[in-house]
């Protein structure tokens, strides 16, 4: 589930804070796609038809990692 949304016009970044994985960066986002998604009825739905698997993703480089290290 989402639990928010931000965009770094700059750089075209799409920042993404899921509520169970955490937050996700997705790369070369159009600032229309960040003003729709924040227009849209639902977050969800609009995620997994526009951005899910349209643009590059990373996981967020400054998430604190637990356990043991690999």
């Amino acid at each position: 589930m989402i639990d928010r949304i931000a965009y770094d016009e700059e750089q075209c970044i799409l920042i993404i804070s899921f509520r169970d994985t955490g937050k996700y960066l997705y790369h070369d986002i159009p600032s229309a796609i960040f003003e729709a998604f924040c227009a849209a009825p639902s977050a969800g739905s609009f995620f997994n038809t526009y951005v899910k698997d349209h643009f590059r993703c990373t996981r967020d480089p400054e998430r604190k990692r637990f356990g043991p290290k690999a």
